[in-house]
């Protein structure tokens, strides 16, 4: 375990796309900065979606102008198709995040086409995005759960995985989009996915819905796992996963990691004014662990 693991925090984007609470540009990038400060190299900011979609992630671009100044780290921003990979690289992105559902029930409620439709849809990206010298990103949706088919076979997120590697994505985040997963299924899940894209290259997006975040995080990190995507505060959900909560706790991530011997160069009490600062956006409190106990402690 004492080989480094790199997070990509993702509170920016996934954790703030289904809140219903406004959040401003200059709050996301505030909350931009004090992630910076905090110590966080890879920070997704952003999506290249429609505002009438998401209304959360509009203006997108202006935060991403805003934040790119920081030397040695990684802006990452979603993009749904080619016309969102153009608004992206308008606004200097250098690395670019596509989707896709291991479910069919979940690919049709999110994006209105079929899972082999959606791989269609990135070809021209991965293309361009090669051609201009910038990074893709993969993830899949529903990895262990889906909250319109059930139960998803570890070949249906494999098959996708695969595709997207193939395409050119220099790394693939699995996402239990709905938080159901346990520790032997998340490990099965990344020893089948490994048996054709290298362990090194892929992450854990794991929700908490249940509680099960953490220990899946743990049996992943057992297997080799080196790359974990989580959100400060535990912000997140999904508009189009009914019942699903936020994403793991960076603050608790950081605690379980650095408790096991695990330098992640995050400074907690940074991390926590960050995730405070949110919060206070938001009108509500953290969901993480972590965050609580050291509120607490500083009361």
């Amino acid at each position: 375990m004492g080989d480094q693991v790199r997070i990509v925090e993702v509170g920016p984007r996934d954790g703030l796309q289904n809140e219903k609470t406004p959040v401003s540009a200059e709050a996301r990038i505030a909350f931009v900065e004090n992630l910076v400060k905090a110590g966080l190299g890879i920070i997704e900011v952003g999506s290249f979606v429609s505002p009438k979609a998401i209304p959360q992630m509009a203006n997108s671009d202006q935060v991403l102008r805003a934040v790119d100044h920081h030397p040695g780290h990684e802006f990452h921003v979603l993009v749904p198709n080619e016309k969102g990979y153009e608004a992206a690289k308008a606004a200097g992105a250098k690395v670019v995040a596509v989707f896709a559902s291991a479910s069919e029930g979940f690919s049709k409620a999110n994006i209105n086409c079929t899972v082999a439709e959606s791989i269609q849809r990135f070809v021209p990206v991965l293309e361009r995005a090669k051609a201009d010298g910038i990074k893709v990103r993969g993830y899949v949706s529903c990895v262990l759960g889906c909250p319109y088919d059930g139960e998803v076979k570890p070949s249906a997120v494999v098959d996708v995985t695969k595709k997207l590697w193939d395409l050119g994505c220099y790394e693939v985040s699995l996402g239990d989009t709905i938080g159901v997963g346990t520790p032997a299924k998340a490990r099965a899940l990344l020893r089948a996915t490994a048996s054709e894209v290298p362990m090194t290259n892929l992450g854990m997006h794991f929700h908490d819905t249940y509680g099960q975040a953490l220990a899946n995080l743990y049996a992943g990190l057992e297997e080799g796992a080196r790359v974990i995507d989580s959100a400060a505060g535990g912000l997140g959900g999904c508009p189009y996963a009914p019942g699903a909560t936020g994403n793991v706790a960076t603050e608790d991530v950081v605690y379980m990691l650095e408790g096991m011997g695990v330098k992640t160069g995050v400074d907690m009490m940074q991390l926590l004014a960050a995730t405070n600062g949110i919060a206070d956006v938001l009108g509500k409190k953290p969901v993480s662990r972590v965050a609580s106990a050291l509120n607490a402690k500083a009361r």
